[in-house]
């Protein structure tokens, strides 16, 4: 029997993939358990995002100060 029941060329690289795949399953799964169970995308708060808009001139002082009332009375 040639090959001796192994995969033969591609056990190298089947060997490969699987490894890739389990090192990427695990950095996924690290990831997921390191969330904090934050609602917000990328855990970036509204706060932040409003502060970010002024920052670039988006939006004025006062209207920054109107949504970051309305943002705190919730």
């Amino acid at each position: 029997m040639m090959g001796g029941g192994s995969f033969g060329v591609f056990g190298g690289f089947l060997s490969l993939v699987l490894l890739a795949v389990l090192v990427v399953a695990g950095v996924v799964a690290v990831r997921w358990l390191m969330e904090d169970g934050k609602a917000t995308p990328r855990g970036r708060e509204a706060l932040e995002i409003l502060r970010e808009r002024l920052a670039r001139g988006e939006i004025d002082p006062e209207e920054y100060e109107a949504r970051r009332k309305v943002l705190e009375q919730s």
